[in-house]
């Protein structure tokens, strides 16, 4: 499944394949990511997510392939593309001996576009004492002064690792709702990657589902709720199931109980399987993003 392209592109890949040893972390991911959307990579832990972050910052450079940012090089204009986008790994790496207010003014320093405003309704929003040091704040708050750094130079992109990843759900819906509004305000293009599916679906506009290295769905996050849909059929006395339909992207079958995900669901869908199998009831179940991507992984996982 793919998305339509768009003319004007902040992110894209062609061929990236980045290895480590013999170990192949990404393995010739292309994709695009169009100006003022919200990008969002999930995938098993260790698929490649947090690799082609990497890339994309100029952390890493990739084996093969080729990758633009903001129409830049990441390796050759790493300089120029880092005054332009915000970063916020999954570790802080804030110097914890300075106070907040500190950390602020350094980063000050390194930014042209640095926003004082900005920067003081995100000090507001997000609850954050200028006076306490680093040290003293709790994983969230340390957090939440990691986005105020990396958004209040009013980046045209801001990429996030995992930046929530093992906090309370309270201080999660503030920082989704502190970033929401900044980039709804300033039409930003946002990469993340996140093992929280209900914050990728509030925050993305498309996924990229990456499995060992590579990218096996990329479509927007309406389309995928609205065509994939789990069907529950009842199987008749002594039958087995005798043919799934197209699309299908896991299955289970416990005693009369058929399970089973496809992708490109329609009503034709239903009928096929009717057609071709020994069915009492057949039900139809709509899905959330995050038994969709299980499904789709128990299925990889199936026909490995």
């Amino acid at each position: 499944m793919t998305t339509g392209e768009s003319s004007e592109s902040t992110v894209e890949l062609a061929g990236v394949t980045k290895h480590f040893g013999k170990q192949t972390a990404v393995a010739d991911l292309s994709l695009q990511i169009p100006k003022g959307t919200g990008f969002g990579f999930i995938g098993p832990n260790g698929a490649g997510k947090t690799t082609t972050i990497k890339m994309i910052m100029g952390l890493l450079q990739s084996d093969a392939g080729r990758i633009v940012a903001l129409g830049l090089d990441p390796i050759a204009d790493g300089l120029a593309l880092k005054q332009r986008v915000g970063y916020v790994p999954e570790q802080q790496v804030i110097h914890r001996w300075m106070r907040v207010r500190e950390a602020i003014r350094f980063c000050r320093l390194f930014y042209a576009t640095w926003d004082d405003k900005l920067c003081a309704d995100l000090l507001g929003q997000f609850d954050l004492d200028p006076d306490k040091k680093v040290k003293q704040l709790s994983k969230g708050m340390v957090v939440k002064l990691s986005l105020l750094l990396a958004m209040s130079h009013e980046p045209e992109l801001l990429v996030l690792d995992e930046p929530m990843a093992g906090l309370d759900p309270v201080v999660r819906e503030e920082l989704l709702d502190g970033i929401l509004q900044t980039i709804c305000d300033r039409e930003q293009t946002v990469v993340f990657s996140s093992h929280t599916l209900s914050d990728v679906q509030r925050l993305a506009d498309a996924i990229g589902i990456i499995n060992e290295g590579q990218l096996r769905v990329h479509c927007a996050v309406d389309d995928l709720l609205r065509r994939t849909k789990r069907i529950r059929a009842v199987l008749s006395d002594g039958s087995a199931p005798e043919r799934p339909p197209e699309g299908m992207i896991w299955q289970r079958v416990r005693d009369r109980e058929w399970l089973l995900t496809v992708e490109d669901f329609s009503d034709e869908t239903v009928a096929g399987l009717r057609a071709t199998n020994a069915l009492e009831r057949v039900e139809v179940i709509d899905l959330g993003l995050e038994d969709i991507f299980k499904d789709y992984v128990r299925g990889w996982r199936a026909s490995a």
